[in-house]
């Protein structure tokens, strides 16, 4: 217990400095220095009782710039001024010890770096407890990768976290004729637009998430807590993912929420019996995922495995596959062979258990704007390999945030999208058999243009599309297409009224929803199927935590 304790290395060649001991503080917070532009925290010793160490480095504002936490899996953490938007010349590194043996905070015992009393107003903002936070991993950085990423940061366009209201990007929508309102945007995925917006102001690529605020407001005073509580569910986010592997639980990863700050609790379980939630970090072996948006997770029955690819954050985007075995509840990340573009805002579906990652966003060097993929790539967990399948037929344009849905096991239903500075509705199915493309002709009244939509599969040939983005404002429309007739029908239902996007939709069949009798009438359980919808935001600032769950009988019944 005695040998606890929490170091830091500021800089690339600082000295350890131990920052919390066993029997000393369970708070402290530092200054990190201006010429210092790498942040190393660690932990060494065993942890006994403690759960977690909760780091934060904030800007002069007082502004989270980035988060983490360290765990008795992930003991490591570091950040790099070039990958995290928002650092400045006055960061602070505040660190909290969490569970165990604490002690009041002292803060008049020495530190071995400049430190920052507590009673210093704008250094007494202890993240809570509860809003767990994901610990990422990352290699050392030799001196000249330094030198070759600060240049090319200097040229890099200024992030619209820096930004004024009145440089809000806006947009418009193909078919449009009024002007675009404010378009959310994620700090590092901004792009300019393409030919088709020759002479106007940049427009934002197909990488930007619609549901962030673009501005921050300086000198805001942040709100002090004075205890932690636990949460008792998810905080308020988009673009995550909710991936079910039983009829008892449903596993949240990742998301991002008010002032494009990426969630303090990445991780949680929701358990369908109740439908209620658990802070689920902490309860996984192995280096979790590093904080991210615009990812996907699938989920495997045979194995028991989530897959979770790609995804960006801020100008950082990513290809790494990483596996959580939810019977030995261990994460691992995949060294695969081959090739494949880190992507962020595709889609993924499993298919005799193999990965099939069509469309999404891809970075591109500067100047040229980030581009949309109109490619197929398949992953095989078996090989541990990336490859590209020869596929015929009419190829979709390229796009991101649309939507697919396997539907009988052997087609995948492709819905929507956009690439700046179009937004599409149109339909295409690609013949998981033959490995043809076509495009479908559709009956009925279809959905408007929009992308990050929700989409679930109700039945064997139905599937539901609800909510989006436009390009202008979030949508609460809701429609379900026959895949039988190519027919769309548009349905309304009471808790699908809000108008919201980057959400999750899934469909499953739910323990909460057994309807059984006593046993002495032998009668056997039955489980009913439901749609869940979660979280997203509707581009005013607004983003939700809130579940909902409607019997997908209900919403076949109108059709």
């Amino acid at each position: 217990m005695g040998d606890f304790g929490v170091y830091a290395v500021i800089g690339v060649d600082g000295p350890p400095h131990r920052l919390l001991c066993a029997d000393g503080s369970c708070r402290t917070s530092v200054a990190v220095p201006p010429d210092a532009r790498q942040v190393v925290l660690f932990t060494s010793g065993p942890w006994g009782e403690r759960i977690c160490v909760n780091a934060e480095l904030n800007d002069a504002d007082r502004t989270p710039v980035t988060i983490g936490k360290l765990t008795p899996y992930n003991k490591c953490l570091s950040w790099e001024q070039w990958e995290e938007e928002t650092w400045t010349d006055g960061v602070t590194l505040t660190v909290t010890l969490l569970g165990g043996n604490l002690v009041k905070a002292d803060v008049s015992d020495p530190q071995p770096i400049q430190t920052v009393n507590e009673n210093t107003p704008k250094c007494n903002t202890a993240p809570p407890a509860v809003r767990k936070v994901n610990g990422k991993r990352k290699r050392e950085v030799t001196p000249k990768e330094v030198d070759e990423k600060v240049s090319n940061r200097e040229k890099e366009n200024e992030s619209p976290t820096r930004t004024s209201k009145k440089m809000t990007p806006e947009r418009k929508v193909k078919g449009q004729t009024h002007g675009g309102v404010k378009l959310f945007t994620n700090g590092g995925e901004a792009t300019k637009a393409k030919g088709a917006a020759k002479g106007s102001a940049a427009v934002k690529e197909a990488a930007k998430p619609p549901l962030q605020n673009a501005t921050r407001t300086n000198g805001r005073p942040a709100k002090t807590l004075k205890q932690t509580a636990p949460l008792v569910g998810p905080s308020g986010r988009w673009g995550q993912t909710l991936c079910p592997i039983d009829a008892q639980t449903v596993i949240l990863i990742g998301g991002q929420g008010a002032r494009m700050q990426f969630c303090k609790d990445p991780m949680w379980k929701l358990c369908t019996e109740a439908m209620s939630w658990v802070a689920a970090e902490t309860l996984a072996e192995g280096p979790t995922p590093e904080a991210r948006i615009g990812h996907t997770a699938v989920y495997d029955p045979d194995s028991r495995r989530i897959f979770v690819f790609g995804g960006s954050k801020n100008k950082k985007w990513f290809n790494d596959v990483h596996i959580l075995d939810t019977q030995s509840w261990k994460w691992t990340m995949v060294e695969a062979q081959g090739k494949v573009p880190p992507l962020a805002y595709h889609s993924c579906s499993m298919f005799r258990g193999e990965l099939f990652v069509l469309g999404g966003v891809f970075p591109r060097p500067n100047p040229e704007p980030d581009g949309c993929s109109d490619c197929l790539y398949i992953f095989d967990p078996h090989l541990s390999i990336w490859y590209q399948p020869i596929v015929t037929g009419d190829m979709p344009s390229p796009r991101s945030g649309h939507s697919a849905c396997v539907m009988q096991e052997r087609k995948i239903y492709m819905f929507g999208g956009w690439d700046t500075p179009v937004c599409y509705n149109d339909m295409y199915m690609l013949d998981l058999g033959l490995m043809e493309f076509s495009a479908v002709r559709t009956n009925g009244k279809a959905p408007s243009p929009r992308s990050w939509h929700g989409s679930a599969v109700l039945s064997d040939t139905k599937f539901l599309i609800y909510g989006g983005y436009n390009g202008n404002n979030a949508l609460m429309d809701t429609f379900i297409f026959d895949t039988d007739t190519n027919s769309w029908t548009e349905v309304t239902h009471p808790q699908l009224s809000v108008p919201r996007a980057g959400h999750t939709v899934i469909s499953m069949e739910t323990a909460a929803c057994l309807h059984h009798r006593d046993e002495e009438d032998g009668a056997e359980r039955t489980t009913t199927r439901t749609l869940l919808v979660f979280g997203g935001g509707d581009n005013e600032g607004n983003f939700y935590s809130d579940l909902t769950t409607v019997p997908v009988d209900e919403l076949l019944s109108g059709v």
